[in-house]
């Protein structure tokens, strides 16, 4: 038997696309394009979510339930996200949508992912997979659940509550 290695960063990534992805019907270089991740690493990042209980048997279906006590509660002991030194970048967190809109902050709170093309400043908070901003660039949707993953990363009691909120409004509170 093959010795299983965990489930990565990129995985997380390709579950919150395959949840925006809603019942649209996809095909690994599908998630190639979007994710900016090899066939090589969706395939294995597949197997993987299928071996913890992300993903049914046939790879097609996010376990939504999973994926959800997972997210809330081990996401920020597995990714850690620890605020940087202020930086350019895109913004992430409680600093972007749809968090954005309901916490006050100052400018001196706002996170971001690092990035030269990058228009906000704030602290730096690493990604939750290199190519993230680039994906997020892409598919607003996939940016908007990337940084509520963010929150739950690297956010204050209130901003993982928020973040644990719209996630259950958006993954549902069990699988359909």
């Amino acid at each position: 038997m093959r010795p299983f290695n965990g489930i990565k960063p990129q995985d997380i990534a390709i579950l919150l696309k395959l949840v925006a992805l809603g019942d649209k019907k996809w095909r690994h270089v599908d998630l190639v394009a979007a994710l900016c991740l090899s066939q090589t690493e969706i395939s294995f990042a597949l197997n993987r979510c299928r071996t913890v209980g992300f993903l049914d048997s046939a790879k097609k279906k996010v376990m939504k339930t999973a994926l959800l006590e997972f997210l809330v509660h081990g996401l920020k002991y597995v990714f850690p996200a620890r605020p940087g030194p202020v930086s350019r970048g895109m913004p992430t967190a409680h600093s972007a949508a749809p968090l954005a809109s309901r916490i006050v902050s100052s400018d001196a709170d706002m996170y971001v992912w690092p990035s030269d093309r990058g228009r906000a400043r704030g602290q730096a908070i690493e990604p939750l997979y290199p190519k993230a901003p680039l994906a997020a660039e892409k598919d607003a949707e996939l940016y908007e659940l990337l940084a509520i993953v963010d929150a739950l990363r690297a956010g204050r009691a209130r901003e993982q509550a928020l973040a644990v909120r719209e996630l259950e409004t958006r993954l549902g509170k069990a699988d359909k």
